[in-house]
């Protein structure tokens, strides 16, 4: 292993960490996630099926910022 790889396990494990620490404070005020407008969610008696389309596209357009920056930067 050379140097650079060990900057990113530790860039990495950082934004993890910060993450992990929003999701743990802030989850009350995150129940919105998941249920966005454009999300599909069928529930029927027996069956529930959820697909948070627009969830998942916000969450690759977060991540493919994040990458670019750390790219751009490192």
């Amino acid at each position: 292993m050379n140097q650079n790889t060990g900057k990113y396990l530790i860039l990495i494990g950082s934004v993890l960490l910060l993450i992990g620490i929003f999701i743990y404070y802030f989850s009350d005020k995150l129940h919105w996630f998941g249920r966005l407008p454009g999300d599909i969610h069928y529930e029927n008696k027996n069956f529930k099926f959820s697909f948070p389309l627009v969830t998942m596209l916000i969450i690759s357009l977060l991540l493919n910022l994040i990458l670019y920056l750390v790219k751009k930067f490192f």
